[in-house]
């Protein structure tokens, strides 16, 4: 057997649970991990998660105030130095009390963060 990556974490397509779930992935390997038994995993807001790439920042910064300024949008950067092309620098997430409406949010969002 070859392996290449053994990488016993939560995988980032759910990222969203930190905002939207009772118990979010990472508290749950905490659980798991202790023994515990599982949190409620219950979806407590409908929700949209957009990653955002070394693609966004451009020359410059991305336009974090405009996604800031809405209340229901959580941003989660995850502090690398140096963004690239293609490479996955944070996420946000869009909570809304229908989903539909959370894609719309997401869409106008990230369309207005990009940096120039």
């Amino acid at each position: 057997i070859i392996a290449n990556e053994i990488a016993p974490r939560p995988h980032n397509s759910g990222h969203y649970t930190l905002d939207a779930c009772r118990t979010s992935q990472f508290e749950q390997q905490v659980r798991m991990l202790c023994g515990l038994t599982a949190g409620n995993a219950e979806l407590i807001s409908p929700v949209v998660m957009i990653n955002l790439l070394g693609d966004v920042w451009g020359n410059s910064q991305p336009h974090w105030d405009k996604l800031l300024a809405q209340p229901d949008i959580k941003l989660h950067l995850y502090g690398k130095k140096e963004a690239r092309a293609g490479r996955k620098m944070g996420h946000f997430n869009v909570l809304s009390a229908d989903a539909s409406q959370a894609m719309e949010l997401a869409s106008q969002t990230f369309e207005a963060i990009k940096a120039d």
